[in-house]
């Protein structure tokens, strides 16, 4: 007989027996469920990130897109549209919200899916601990957990887990990273229609997606919005505004604010190679590097304005495609196919698949030119914009020959482009010009000669064009930069930037060869006794040969292994002195910089400190500074943001040191560079590399001046350098410094059959353009001086200082002893204490010129 005493009965042991079934199935399960103390101390996986040294974002590694924010770094109002959307009792359930779950079971036994049974805890639980398997162990596992996770954390951890865990589409995962994603915004700059939006993804990343199904994500949306306005969080006027919003969302990446991708590459395989690919991708690594932006702008800018100023000058190639065929083709040579294309008006269809087609590299964007007037075109770009290409920016396009020919300065238009010429073009003061990509490669590199901290890095035209960084992987016959160091090594050996040096052809047989080795200058004149100093500046071959004979081969390999350079690649002939050894661009800039610091070899580095994803310090470089013991020791420790630095001991290096680890709290250890060569020996090169730029005696016939002499646009006296240009002009370079920074600029083709090749007079253009032969101080000295004048422009003037034991002295400049004369026959020089001439000019002294001994030619410059 019914009654409700045996109705509650029954409904207590039901109970009963439900409470014990399910603590045995917890039991029987609880060795199988995972611990949950790991939350505690949750590590996320967030991708790397390279900075600038001045915190410029340069790139981002690893896959999962993540940006971990704590609960009260996120907007109120996203909070509560996650809240509203999916779990309106988070504060009030214990991990699992018996309202919602009891609602999912009736609507599963009716065969309906009411949805609602999975808390913010339980879905915290199924991504960290998991699959998205869907059976009823599955489920189960799932609420044990979420009783572990709550009993574990606060309402507030569990909520700042799930909002930086949850997968969101595009490989994002948490808001801070989908506001990025989708919206290039950091999560307090969203609306509350992106906010509406983002936390409508949770359920369905992929089929909500706003990018790929926009509709989908609009009806979402008003889902969202409709709970936010019943729970109270928003009023029926931002409602109505927000739903009514469009969706704007489209893909964004990282947002880069300085675009360095060879120094980027550099730092990104060094972090594997310091913590293996996974946790480097995955560990949340901040690595901050050597470079300051503004140098890092000036290099690439100096590179590719370099490389489209040579590239135009030798001619033009060609559009990249065409699509109709060129309207000065004789009609009778045309197909009957091609005479219906060339009628038939372009479509804005084919124009855009054409412009697809083609990437873009740097300032290089595709056109495609829809109209041909008498000095002017018109073409269209990828955006649908219409543009001018005026006279301006079309006159320099003579047709390209070969590299060492060009056609004549066009006339009109019509000879250069064509209706239809898919062609690249650049915007340059409001105005665009025809381009093309450049075919030649170059490099520059910069750093700091007191320390090796490098300062720009670019190692050539595009990395989406070639991933090569020829700044530390192209090794090339470096020409006449190689001079400076076989002229230091005379000086260790008794000789003078006043020794006299017979400036004469040179003609050697060589019996393993049977042909005669002549060595000449470049050009090829020949002025008889000069100085060293002068011989220098003007890159005489033939001296640094006879240099070399005097002191020795091995003794000059000796002395230019203390540079950097490797012994056994160095080649153990005469060639050496002409610059026939294959060495990269860093590794030129770091045996320049001991010249510049005063005698000190530097180890270059470019990783200044490397922070792991709590911003604590796990790596400070600690380089060697170029300086002589004791130096200064580190200031007291203050936060990085702050580094700056100072002049200690003539060395400008961070005057401090942050580590918020305790164990790199302790200052580091002061270190010394190796001295590889005397104060004396680095200044008096100095003072022959500065008069290579400027140097000149017009006083004599014929009247001379450093080959580097294009450098005095910088307008300073403390700035010296080296041209160097290898045998057939395959290779051009150009390195040189200030007392603070060291660059080395190089040019040539990757293609080595190739030499970079002439150029003549083009009517078009303007008196100053570059002419002739191409060379190291035509070719790579303009990105140089294009570089070293954004990098010296807010730096004071630093002369080159004599050190100790330094004495000038008046001398004859024709015989190099000592005169009294102050006239035009005369100047000052340099000497170390004790080398300096005793004598007096009298008559002849021709006899203390160092001479050699007297067919295949050289002309390595």
């Amino acid at each position: 007989m019914f009654s409700f005493k045996n109705l509650a009965k029954v409904a207590v042991a039901l109970s009963a027996i439900g409470a014990v079934s399910l603590f045995a199935l917890y039991w029987s399960m609880k060795d199988d469920l995972p611990s949950v103390d790991s939350l505690k101390d949750m590590r996320w996986q967030t991708p790397m990130q390279i900075f600038s040294h001045d915190g410029e974002l340069i790139s981002q590694f690893g896959e999962k897109k993540r940006i971990p924010l704590s609960l009260d770094e996120f907007p109120k109002q996203l909070v509560e549209a996650i809240l509203a959307t999916e779990d309106d009792r988070f504060y009030n359930h214990f991990g699992v919200d018996p309202i919602g779950m009891g609602r999912a079971i009736v609507g599963k036994l009716m065969g309906q899916n009411k949805g609602g049974a999975s808390t913010i805890t339980m879905q915290v639980a199924r991504n960290f601990f998991l699959t998205r398997e869907v059976t009823y162990t599955r489920k189960i596992r799932e609420i044990f957990i979420s009783f572990h996770i709550e009993s574990l954390l606060t309402k507030d951890e569990i909520l700042e887990l799930y909002m930086n865990k949850i997968e969101l589409g595009h490989r994002a995962f948490g808001f801070g990273a989908a506001a990025q994603v989708y919206y290039g915004k950091e999560v307090n700059d969203l609306t509350l229609a992106q906010i509406a939006v983002l936390a409508g993804l949770p359920k369905a990343p992929s089929t909500l997606n706003p990018i790929s199904r926009p509709e989908r994500a609009k009806n979402r949306r008003a889902v969202v919005l409709q709970r936010m306005l019943v729970s109270g969080y928003i009023n029926e006027q931002e409602y109505q505004i927000a739903k009514s919003a469009p969706i704007t969302a489209k893909k964004h990446g990282a947002e880069i604010t300085l675009d360095a991708p060879y120094i980027a590459e550099m730092a990104h395989q060094e972090m594997i190679t310091r913590f293996g690919k996974e946790e480097a991708y995955t560990g949340g690594y901040k690595v901050y590097l050597t470079i300051p932006a503004k140098l890092q702008k000036a290099a690439q800018h100096a590179v590719q304005s370099n490389l489209l100023s040579y590239d135009q000058r030798h001619g033009y190639r060609g559009p990249i495609n065409a699509l109709r065929p060129r309207l000065d083709e004789e009609e009778n040579t045309l197909t009957e196919e091609q005479l219906a294309q060339l009628n038939t008006p372009l479509s804005e269809l084919e124009i855009q698949e054409a412009l697809a087609s083609v990437t873009s590299y740097q300032n290089l964007q595709p056109a495609v030119v829809i109209g041909v007037l008498e000095q002017s075109a018109i073409a269209v770009l990828s955006s649908g914009n219409s543009i001018e290409l005026p006279w301006q920016g079309l006159s320099w396009a003579r047709e390209f020959i070969s590299d060492q020919k060009q056609g004549p300065a066009p006339k009109l238009a019509s000879e250069v482009v064509n209706v239809g010429d898919l062609v690249y073009v650049v915007e340059q003061s409001g105005t665009y010009r025809l381009s093309q990509l450049p075919q030649v490669s170059s490099a520059l590199v910069a750093l700091s000669p007191d320390n090796g901290a490098i300062q720009a890095v670019v190692g050539g035209f595009s990395f989406k064009q070639s991933q090569f960084n020829r700044v530390t992987q192209a090794k090339r016959q470096v020409g006449s930069n190689i001079k400076p160091f076989v002229y230091s090594a005379a000086l260790e050996n008794d000789h003078t930037l006043a020794t006299l040096v017979n400036d004469a052809p040179i003609n050697q047989w060589d019996r393993r060869s049977g042909v005669v080795w002549r060595p000449k200058n470049s050009p090829a004149e020949y002025n008889g006794p000069i100085r060293v100093k002068r011989a220098l500046a003007q890159s005489k071959n033939v001296i640094s040969v006879r240099l070399l004979r005097d002191v020795g081969l091995g003794k000059i390999i000796d002395h230019l292994s203390g540079f950097g350079f490797v012994p056994d690649e160095l080649p153990e002939n005469e060639s050496l002195a002409l610059g026939s050894a294959s060495l990269t661009p860093l590794e030129v800039a770091t045996g320049f910089a001991t010249f510049a610091n005063g005698g000190f070899l530097i180890e270059p580095y470019f990783i200044e400190r490397i922070e792991d994803s709590f911003g604590h310090i796990i790596y400070q470089a600690n380089p060697a500074l170029a300086c002589d013991p004791p130096c200064h020791e580190y200031a007291n420790p203050v936060a990085p943001e702050t580094i700056a630095t100072e002049i200690i001991n003539d060395v400008e290096r961070p005057t401090a040191i942050q580590a918020i680890d305790t164990d790199l709290a302790a200052e580091q250890p002061l270190q010394t560079a190796e001295r590889v060569i005397s104060k004396q020996n680095a200044f008096l090169i100095t003072q022959a590399l500065n008069s290579a730029v400027w140097g000149a005696d017009w006083s004599v016939t014929p009247g001379w001046q450093g080959t580097g002499w294009r450098a005095r646009a910088l307008k300073r006296r403390d700035i010296a350098g080296k041209t160097g240009t290898t045998n057939e002009a395959k290779d051009a370079w150009f390195s040189g410094y200030s007392r603070r920074i060291v660059a080395t600029s190089w040019i040539g083709f990757d293609d080595h059959t190739r030499n970079l090749g002439k150029t003549r007079y083009n009517n078009n253009l303007g008196k100053n353009q570059i002419t002739g032969t191409e060379a190291g101080a035509k070719s790579a000295q303009p990105a140089w001086i294009t570089f070293m004048r954004a990098a010296l422009a807010d730096k004071p003037v630093e002369p080159f200082e004599p050190p100790e034991d330094i004495v000038s002295v008046r001398i004859d400049k024709q015989s190099g002893m000592l005169t009294t004369k102050t006239d035009k026959s005369s100047i000052f020089e340099y000497f170390e204490v004790g080398t300096a001439p005793t004598e007096y000019i009298k008559v002849d002294d021709s006899s203390i010129i160092l001479d050699g001994d007297e067919t295949a030619e050289q002309e390595i410059f």
